[in-house]
């Protein structure tokens, strides 16, 4: 099968599918199926249908304003986009961070990792690991999860409450804050702030590892299923500690092939462009991503949580760390390349979240008042984090007149672009193929997308021409005419 998503021979002939819109997912997307007579599955396609812009509207604007705007991107994943932002924009203003500042940012990070994972899982994800995909449509959400699982679903929202009041306390507010600053931030905590949090954050270190013990159980119990569910092999892209650590604010880019061997080790972040590529298609709004070293055939691979427990050498975080070996066990230390695995490394992310912001509490450091640094001035930054969802890259340039010229954007999402259609073509090989398609059976496609905790609405970008389809289609629904411009390849 070639690296691209099979087309199909005649498509005019096949049966189209459409699953639209993707639900439980952040964002706009569709998954169109198109089957011959006999209900074989001749092409499965993931399309992102809304196009943003970002990329674009951002020049022309004054690069200390940059750290906010981003964050319009998403309401689930703002402080990722503000601060890969605030981290590029301190290489344009030459700032090594002061240890106040750069706590209060890992402070903040941690508090967006665990919000949203915890908002992923509990609310989104959960009812489908609960309940089973083939269950009624009535019953996988949130709130029949609250119904027949209460306490379950309460200690769910209690962790995305509190992870979003660590980001009020560092960012001001628990959406869309304006915390990190090129340089540094412009608050640090008060002993009362610090105190407060103080006084849950062993709660949530336990409920933490009642979810990574929940998930454990559910993929030892369902293992066949688990295991098998739209399974593909696949390279993995994280950032990770000089030392190989765990570290999902700073770091080095690492990759391993399908079977766990380095491709690539200590890559600098600010030359992502030497390791990465981007392609462009024309039937999507996001870009496909692949190491430039093995081409667009062999070269994509997978990001977040699953990527990231599997490529660091530890995690400093006792109880995480010791989830993660059982998992790396569980794998009989080959890699693990089932979708599903995702829940299970994103909860153990979680605990080592909570971890890491308890240990920062009891730092002195996050009441400094030493706040911003400075030195010498760029034209161009580029800073990478791993947000929740995997690696993201904000790269700018400035002009003298302190004014963006360029903007690039490549975000978790677009890094697993190829992975989640690869996702979907594996199960409705295995599930839909030559069957009667029925809604609980589509839902399995939602169920494999709903792995990679998608942000759709994030990864619609683009530098260059866009990829555009126009048609024309007469009062009867019959199409008259079609044009296509292609966009091409997109370069770094």
């Amino acid at each position: 099968m070639d690296f691209e998503l099979e087309t199909a021979a005649h498509p005019e002939q096949l049966k189209r599918v459409a699953i639209d819109p993707l639900s439980r997912v952040e964002g706009h997307g569709k998954v169109t199926l198109l089957l011959d007579q006999d209900d074989r599955v001749q092409q499965v396609r993931l399309h992102i249908v809304e196009f943003r812009g970002f990329e674009k509207f951002i020049q022309g604007r004054p690069y200390w304003e940059v750290p906010v705007m981003v964050q319009r991107l998403c309401g689930i994943c703002p402080v990722s986009h503000h601060l890969a932002a605030a981290k590029a924009m301190d290489m344009i203003v030459g700032a090594r961070l002061t240890p106040t500042a750069e706590k209060i940012r890992r402070l903040m990070h941690y508090g967006q990792i665990l919000q949203s994972h915890a908002l992923h899982f509990f609310h989104l994800a959960s009812p489908d690991l609960l309940f089973g995909f083939d269950s009624e449509v009535a019953r996988r959400n949130v709130v029949a999860v609250a119904a027949e699982q209460p306490e379950l679903a309460k200690k769910g929202v209690l962790l995305r409450k509190f992870g979003q009041e660590v980001i009020r306390v560092t960012a001001g507010k628990r959406v869309h804050g304006t915390g990190a600053i090129p340089g540094g931030v412009n608050k640090s905590l008060t002993r009362q702030e610090r105190d407060t949090l103080q006084e849950d954050i062993y709660r949530v270190i336990a409920w933490s590892r009642e979810a990574v013990e929940l998930v454990r159980r559910l993929h030892q119990s369902n293992r066949p299923l688990y295991d098998g569910f739209g399974a593909f092999r696949s390279s993995m892209l994280s950032i990770v500690a000089p030392d190989g650590a765990l570290d999902l604010y700073d770091g080095e880019l690492r990759a391993r092939d399908a079977d766990g061997r380095i491709l690539v080790d200590r890559g600098d972040c600010s030359r992502y462009w030497e390791l990465i590529f981007e392609e462009v298609k024309p039937w999507s709004y996001m870009k496909f991503p692949f190491l430039r070293s093995l081409g667009p055939q062999a070269g994509w691979y997978k990001v977040g949580p699953l990527a990231r427990v599997q490529n660091c050498d530890r995690i400093d975080a006792p109880l995480a760390d010791a989830a993660r070996r059982e998992f790396i066990d569980y794998g009989g230390g080959r890699p693990v390349h089932s979708p599903l695995a995702y829940h299970w490394t994103r909860m153990i992310e979680m605990l080592a979240a909570a971890e890491q912001i308890k240990d920062l509490l009891h730092d002195d450091d996050l009441l400094g008042a030493d706040l911003v640094a400075q030195g010498s001035r760029a034209e161009r930054g580029v800073g990478v984090i791993e947000a929740p969802r995997g690696t993201l890259i904000h790269h700018y340039r400035v002009d003298e007149n302190d004014m963006v010229t360029r903007a690039n954007l490549i975000v978790s999402t677009t890094h697993n672009n190829q992975a989640m259609n690869e996702a979907i073509r594996q199960v409705a090989r295995s599930y839909l193929d030559g069957r009667k398609l029925t809604e609980a059976l589509l839902n399995h496609i939602e169920v494999a997308i709903r792995a990679f905790d998608p942000c759709l609405s994030c990864a619609t970008h683009a530098v260059g021409q866009m990829p555009l389809a126009v048609e024309l289609v007469d009062a009867q629904g019959c199409t008259i005419d079609r044009l296509v411009r292609d966009g091409g390849a997109a370069a770094c």
